[in-house]
């Protein structure tokens, strides 16, 4: 009695394509599924800044040394 079957779903949604009509409901999806879009793309773009470190920020090892000392060495 207090769960609602299928046929209840199937009520709820006739009642809902009723009232907002298809245009109304497809707009809604489209809006909801850019924003989501959007929202993964925010999450992916705030991520990059700190995977992606520059050679001045990073620690040196002292027991390794770069290309450019290397280079530089040489001269």
């Amino acid at each position: 009695m207090g769960s609602m079957s299928l046929w209840h779903w199937v009520v709820v949604l006739v009642i809902v394509l009723l009232v907002f009509g298809t245009k109304k409901l497809t707009s809604g999806a489209k809006d909801l599924g850019s924003a989501v879009k959007e929202f993964k793309k925010g999450m992916r773009d705030e991520d990059k800044p700190t995977a992606h470190l520059s050679d001045e920020s990073r620690p040196q090892d002292p027991t390794t040394t770069s290309q450019n000392e290397h280079d530089r060495d040489r001269r």
